[in-house]
């Protein structure tokens, strides 16, 4: 399993570490500017799990409406905290 100094490390490589799980994925793509592909990714990923992710790319995206609806599927609330320490609590949690 990748440590998250090493996964954030590796935002600044020209593509992703092999291995990444869809939603780690995700969160490589958006954190390297590419929120569509990391939308298009996240939405694909059933669950809470999935959910969680989906509802950060909307709040990045400025969407608060849709990304709270994204929350409630994924058991959660909108965080009060900023989305550069979402990120990494979702980082954080995936890599384990």
């Amino acid at each position: 399993m990748m440590a998250f100094e090493a996964f954030r490390e590796s935002l600044h490589r020209p593509g992703p570490p092999a291995g990444l799980s869809p939603l780690l994925l995700s969160l490589w793509y958006e954190a390297n500017d590419d929120w569509d592909r990391a939308h298009n990714i996240a939405q694909d990923v059933p669950g809470p799990d999935g959910a969680w992710v989906h509802a950060y790319l909307h709040r990045v995206e400025g969407d608060n409406w849709n990304a709270n609806y994204w929350y409630r599927r994924a058991g959660r609330s909108m965080p009060a905290h900023s989305l550069k320490e979402e990120w990494e609590v979702l980082a954080r949690h995936f890599l384990g």
